[in-house]
């Protein structure tokens, strides 16, 4: 399994798959082909029919330079086609072709150029399951945070404290900013005014479901306005780990070393499924992005509350298994409707699972790889137009509405 480094990246929304993957994959051509006079970009599947919501364009226009590119928003499919967000990428020197290069935008910001994973080709755990996991944790009698400090090296805390300040960062930038959301929706930000609406009479449950939101929609709308933020495990889903993570330090008072041991251990949740199903909203639906980062956040805060291994897991699970079947239908194309408000429900369902877990984990059936399985799956047999195509669900209806 690889290093949960590729769980966290940082960088600009409102996409890790339509925005971040293809920047990089813009950046290792260029670098491939600096002569070069001009560029073809011919986008397909997913990334063709949202790219321009997504702001594909806009990014590779940034690093190949607009003036010399062109991009194609494909509407065939070839028939060697292996992921749903996929482009090609071709360069040019008086008319000839110099050089091109096949990508696949797998999610989460990662790249596979030619059939070859870009990056880190090595595993940094050798287990690749929940089981194995918890099987050499209770051999060794460590904690899960202890196991990824065992695999990564003490360095990786020094990394999770600068992911720890990006996410409360983009918190607070977004609590910080109103407005209209660029897209043409007319989305009003909706954080700070969340944030801000305390009452003399607010009972502590409500005060704790607002606090969540506003701080799940901060992230979000800072996404969506193509700000930092952090892949956790995607830019759709950034907002629910930081949110809940925010809430338990300012109410419980954890200092960040506890943070980081959470961040550790969602790390974990996040890189299992990238492992052994998908973080890819094109390729799984929403329930693969939304959903891990349900699961990460649940996992997160069991690790606060110094929860068990098993505790940990039934909590992973639980916020797993009531996303499944999610689709991602955005609607034209831009991560605002539903996603933005998504973030903020599914960081309440996290802290649900939490508490859930805590009363009921010796009763459980569902193990968290059995769950993973089911999510992949399902997504699989999620029909195309539910998944990151705009072609269907509130995409559909919202477009046939403006039409009429």
């Amino acid at each position: 399994m690889k290093s949960i480094r590729d769980v966290y990246r940082v960088g600009k929304g409102p996409s890790s798959s339509h925005t971040m993957g293809p920047e990089r994959a813009a950046r290792r051509f260029l670098a491939q082909h600096p002569h070069a006079e001009q560029f073809r970009v011919v986008l397909y599947g997913s990334l063709s029919k949202t790219g321009r919501g997504h702001g594909t364009d806009r990014v590779l226009y940034e690093v190949l330079g607009s003036e010399r590119t062109e991009i194609v928003f494909s509407e065939e499919t070839p028939a060697d086609l292996q992921h749903p967000n996929t482009l090609d990428f071709f360069a040019f020197v008086g008319g000839a072709e110099i050089g091109k290069m096949r990508v696949q935008s797998i999610g989460g910001g990662d790249i596979v150029v030619n059939n070859e994973v870009a990056g880190d080709l090595d595993d940094t755990y050798p287990e690749n399951s929940f089981a194995e996991i918890k099987q050499f944790c209770t051999w060794r009698y460590i904690s899960l945070s202890e196991y990824v400090e065992l695999n990564e090296g003490v360095e990786i805390w020094d990394f999770l404290a600068n992911i720890w300040n990006v996410m409360k960062q983009s918190i607070q930038d977004g609590l910080a900013t109103d407005g209209i959301l660029p897209g043409g929706l007319n989305v009003e930000r909706k954080a700070k005014h969340l944030y801000e609406q305390e009452r003399r009479d607010e009972i502590p449950q409500i005060r704790e479901a607002r606090m969540v939101c506003a701080y799940a929609y901060a992230v979000a709308e800072q996404n969506a306005d193509n700000g930092i933020v952090v892949t956790a495990p995607t830019c759709g889903s950034a907002g629910v780990l930081p949110a809940v993570l925010m809430y338990m330090q300012k109410r419980y008072d954890y200092p960040d070393k506890k943070m980081l041991e959470a961040l550790a251990v969602a790390g974990i949740i996040g890189s299992l499924v990238k492992r052994n199903a998908s973080i890819s909203g094109a390729e799984c639906g929403c329930q693969a992005e939304i959903g891990t980062a349900t699961s990460m956040a649940a996992a997160a805060l069991g690790s606060l509350k110094d929860y068990s291994i098993d505790e940990m897991e039934y909590a992973a699970e639980i916020a797993m298994e009531h996303q499944l079947g999610l689709t991602c239908d955005p609607i034209c194309g831009l991560v605002q409707i539903p996603c933005i408000e998504r973030n903020a429900v599914a960081a309440k369902r996290a802290l649900d699972a939490f508490n859930l877990a805590y009363f009921l984990c010796g009763t459980r059936n569902i193990s968290f790889d059995m769950v993973v399985r089911t999510m992949k799956e399902t997504g699989i047999n999620i029909n195309g137009k539910y998944r990151e195509t705009s072609e269907g669900g509130l995409a559909k209806l919202y477009n046939r509405r403006r039409v009429e």
